[in-house]
């Protein structure tokens, strides 16, 4: 009997607790285009610099945004150990993904799926509301192998064009986290291409469901704007559109906007975000 009760509590721990510390994180790579390419920040040579800013900054599990099928794989192939999931918003490979990577020796994937933010078509690709293209979230359930600790990640890029379609697609990724997660943990990342101050980011942060990671940080480096237009000198006034958001079972230790360059560039048009959670 006593070794029946000190398995059932130690189950009811390792669905509880995960490790010391997850390093979660958010980067819009910036697609891979040639005019970029002709003014000097071509995706071959700013990959690399995003694959060291992974690997030193230790991310456990991060999400992306415009990153296409080919520089996905490409990306993956600097950085060893991490797998990655997630279809192109125009279906399949094609188009942009909001993919999410992670550790493939520290999470077990268990489910994963992906849902188009329109009013209509959930299942396909298609333009929703007043959104100039058509917009994806990928999510999935994940257990920490160690600790057995299981939760959600959902990634997203809302439309950078339709107001309406960003007020709305907030409030169907609220409402698909109830459905898919329930009560179990959740991290929410991705460019939303809204500031602090809209109506989009207050869906989602006063949802009662999740928190900005930037509030809930008692410590801060965000002295930037997460978006710098691939000019490092565009400092700003801390206005965030990459954001992570989380759930009331994650405790936030530090949140930061990573303002790396190389050679005197930004390796993307964003800079990414990074929020390192403990117990």
């Amino acid at each position: 009997m006593k070794k029946i009760l000190l398995g059932l509590v130690l189950l009811i721990l390792s669905s509880r607790l995960y490790s010391q510390q997850l390093n979660i994180g958010t980067y819009n790579l910036r697609y891979a285009n040639a005019t970029d390419s002709a003014q000097g920040n071509g995706w071959g040579q700013r990959y690399p610099v995003i694959a060291n800013i992974i690997k030193f900054n230790d991310l456990d599990i991060f999400g992306i945004q415009e990153g296409y099928y080919k520089m996905l794989n490409t990306l993956n192939d600097s950085l060893p150990g991490y797998k990655w999931i997630g279809v192109g918003r125009d279906g399949e490979q094609k188009g942009e993904h909001s993919a999410i990577f992670y550790k493939a020796d520290k999470f077990k994937l268990i489910k994963t799926a992906n849902f188009w933010l329109s009013p209509t078509d959930l299942t396909k690709p298609n333009v929703g509301w007043d959104a100039a293209l058509t917009r994806v979230c990928t999510w999935a359930q994940f257990k920490e192998i160690k600790t057995g600790y299981t939760f959600y990640f959902f990634n997203v890029h809302m439309d950078h064009v339709g107001k309406v379609a960003r007020f709305e697609s907030s409030k169907l990724i609220i409402s698909k986290i109830k459905e898919f997660a329930g009560n179990a943990p959740v991290i929410l990342t991705g460019d939303f291409n809204v500031d602090q101050n809209s109506e989009a980011y207050t869906v989602v942060n006063e949802s009662g469901i999740l928190k900005d990671s930037y509030l809930l940080s008692p410590i801060k480096l965000a002295n930037n704007n997460s978006f710098n237009s691939f000019n490092i000198n565009k400092g700003g006034t801390g206005l965030r559109i990459d954001h992570i958001f989380v759930s009331k079972q994650f405790k936030v230790k530090r949140y930061a906007i990573l303002t790396q360059t190389y050679q005197g560039k930004a390796p993307s048009d964003h800079y990414p975000v990074v929020a390192i959670l403990g117990n």
